[in-house]
């Protein structure tokens, strides 16, 4: 399919930052296009028929957090990136969006539904409290500021705010750049509502220099933290006591995933590990199974070795657990046993992905059903690339497109590739897909020659770097539809995912600050 299209012109930081009027106004202010966005077609496919996946069945709800599809970044406890949550369907989708020039990638939703974002911006970092439907801002509570270790790469830092999770009585719990794990609190009225600190663990001895990615409650409660230095540590909740290891010469650049069985699965850039505690209190490794980390950071990649968070899936009584490696030439997708005493370093199943030489993704992996969906984000590299799928007249980098999907014979112990689509690019979105509506949502940036426009011609001064939500028949891969959001820089997700909202909204961070896509009434 061809898309509706733009050609260049990016809204630079200094006027987006110029365009935020009120910081500290509750009214949503929308994020500016580039010049010609009216010229793009807004929407092409038609809307789709909800397939429900039958049988489909994600992580048990966690005691210590907020009910699953609402909770954290990657949906559940088993970093699923999948639940029964509906997406839009397609139907006469419409665009809205809030300017904070800051990124607003990890949303939650409280027990009313509002919104519970961390939006991350080159120094300041801030939790708001968003309506859900006009995103105006209900509360906001500015964090620590980001470290000084992030201004060297400000677009693929993403500790100290960009992953936190909410728990089970709706309260925020976040690592911050200053080696604190705080936790903030819902208060006020629903009128006039507001956020509070709880209380906050001190973990700077144990991490250093290095700022905290990442924390996860395990299932009696403990919360589990990690750095990029390679830092795996533990918090008691009531004492606030805390332990750690490092694991050496080894650096970690993403998520945990945590299980029923007392389970905390780290991967590092060299190999993945199942840790649990000893005396209740420090971390140990009941397993470490190395992976073929290749031998470059490829483009399309914030760190060397594997890019995804590790994800789980619990079939026919048994418990497995699914990253890619980084092998040239060819990527793979590898699946693991995950029981507490797995030995052996030898994946159940694993199937290479994408083009020789021309695969490597950053983002964490799809599991619903017996299906792993896994998207490719080779070529891009961060929001100095313009565009980021690239001009063929110009000669620039371009994405390589593709998304596919890897079907796993839990069982019997294999996997093979049901589909490929070759033709969508997802520079670097954490993709979802929804139980109930048999659709994968991904936020899409076609080349220059893929996008279409208003009558059928390029205008002589049309835009650029165009952005869409586009949905994916689960069952074939096929595009369904795709919804353009927005042109130019502020809509640029780097690295956000995708986030399905309890109405059906599918919201998206992007460096602009909040995008919403929802179906008409």
């Amino acid at each position: 399919m061809v898309f509706p299209s733009p050609r260049r012109a990016l809204v630079p930081v200094a006027l987006l930052a110029a365009a935020l009027v009120g910081a500290g106004a509750a009214t949503a202010a929308p994020i500016p296009q580039d010049p010609g966005a009216s010229s793009v077609v807004a929407y092409t496919g038609s809307p789709a028929t909800a397939h429900p996946v039958t049988g489909a069945r994600f992580a048990p709800r966690h005691p210590f957090m907020a009910r699953n599809d609402r909770s954290n970044l990657h949906d559940d406890a088993y970093q699923s990136d999948a639940g029964w949550t509906p997406g839009p369907l397609g139907r006469s989708p419409s665009v809205t969006s809030t300017l904070f020039t800051q990124e607003c990638a990890s949303v939650t939703f409280d027990a009313h539904g509002r919104l519970l974002t961390v939006c991350v911006g080159l120094t300041t970092v801030d939790l708001r409290l968003l309506d859900p439907d006009t995103l105006d801002v209900l509360a906001d509570y500015p964090l620590p500021p980001r470290s000084s270790s992030s201004a060297d790469h400000p677009f693929t830092a993403f500790g100290g705010g960009g992953y936190f999770y909410l728990d089970a009585h709706d309260r925020v719990v976040v690592p911050t750049s200053q080696g604190t794990i705080d936790v903030v609190r819902e208060t006020g009225t629903a009128g006039s509502p507001g956020l509070a600190l709880v209380r906050s663990y001190y973990v700077s001895k144990q991490v250093g220099s290095s700022v905290i990615l990442s924390a996860l409650p395990d299932w009696q409660g403990r919360i589990w933290y990690v750095t990029g230095s390679g830092v795996v540590g533990v918090v008691d909740r009531h004492t606030g006591a805390t332990r750690a290891r490092r694991l050496p010469g080894e650096t970690i650049g993403n998520s945990i995933a945590v299980d029923e069985t007392g389970g905390v699965f780290v991967v590092s850039d060299r190999a993945l590990y199942r840790f649990q505690t000893r005396d209740g209190l420090t971390p140990y490794a009941t397993w470490r199974k190395p992976y073929d980390a290749g031998h470059r950071q490829k483009p399309g990649q914030s760190q060397t070795g594997s890019g995804t968070t590790p994800t789980l899936v619990r079939r026919h009584g048994q418990r497995f657990v699914a990253i890619t490696d980084n092998a040239d030439p060819r990527m793979h997708v590898l699946v693991f046993r995950a029981g507490p005493h797995q030995g052996g370093h030898r994946p159940v199943c694993k199937v290479p992905v994408f083009p020789r030489g021309h695969g490597s993704t950053d983002n964490s992996l799809i599991a619903i059903g017996r299906a792993i969906v896994v998207e490719n984000n080779y070529g891009y590299t961060g929001p100095e690339q313009s565009p980021p799928s690239g001009d063929p007249a110009r000669n620039t980098p371009t994405t390589v497109p593709g998304v596919a999907r890897i079907d796993v014979d839990y069982r019997h112990g294999t996997c093979h590739r049901a589909w490929v689509n070759h033709r969508v690019r997802v520079p670097s979105s954490v993709s979802k897909a929804s139980a109930a509506t048999g659709l994968v949502y991904v936020y899409e940036h076609p080349a220059a020659d893929e996008v279409r426009y208003q009558g059928g011609q390029e205008p002589a001064a049309g835009p650029e770097d165009p952005w869409y939500l586009t949905a994916l028949d689960l069952r074939t891969g096929r595009r369904v539809w795709s919804r353009f959001t927005g042109v130019g820089l502020g809509y640029n997700n780097n690295y956000a995912p995708i986030t399905l909202g309890p109405d059906g909204t599918a919201y998206v961070g992007t460096l602009g600050g909040l995008v919403a896509v929802r179906d008409a009434p």
